[in-house]
Parts: structure tokens; C-alpha cells; sequence
């Protein structure tokens, strides 16, 4: 599964991730036009992002798509917070002592 990811170009992983979107939007009953009002953003670049022909949305865009549909949290699973390092405890038990 992770080949195939990175196999992909960086416009092929947007625009699946702009269908994403889209089925994430639709599902929770908002149109293109909502989320335009509610983000800020043009309804042409919700329309780019979510069929493919536009691959240059900004990190700070998508954070405002996500906000318009409610689903901020959805961005902790682009990079998802690392637990600490074996190492890191280790040490915390070695200063403990």
C-alpha cells in the first residue's frame, strides 16, 4: 500500500485527495458554495481543487476547506503527533533514580 503511495506524483496524491474532499463535503451536506462562504475561498477553486484540474492548493487553503466542513481534525492525520522515543524514556527513568 505505501509503494503505491510513493509511486504517485505529489498532483496525482492532490487530486485524490481533492475527490476526498469532495466526498467529505457531500457527505456532510455541504455544497460548494457553502464552503466558499464559509472559507473565504472562491467556489472556482473549491471546483479545481475537488475535480483535479488545479494541484496548487496552499496547506493554509486546505486548513480553511477543513475548518468550513468541520472536520479540522482530520489534519492530525497528515502527521499525526510522535509518541516519545524509547531513548527519551529511558532517560526520564534514568533520572528518576
Amino acid at each position: 500500500m505505501y509503494d503505491e503511495l510513493y509511486e504517485q506524483s505529489g498532483s496525482d496524491l492532490i487530486r485524490q485527495l481533492g475527490k476526498r474532499y469532495s466526498d467529505y463535503r457531500k457527505r456532510m451536506g455541504y455544497t460548494q458554495k457553502e464552503v466558499s462562504e464559509k472559507s473565504g475561498l472562491s467556489v472556482f477553486t473549491i471546483s479545481s481543487f475537488e475535480n483535479g484540474s488545479s494541484t496548487g492548493l496552499t496547506i493554509a487553503s486546505l486548513i480553511r476547506l477543513l475548518r468550513a466542513i468541520e472536520c479540522l481534525e482530520e489534519i492530525e492525520k497528515l502527521l499525526p503527533e510522535l509518541p516519545e522515543s524509547p531513548r527519551a524514556l529511558f532517560m526520564k527513568q534514568q533520572k528518576k533514580k
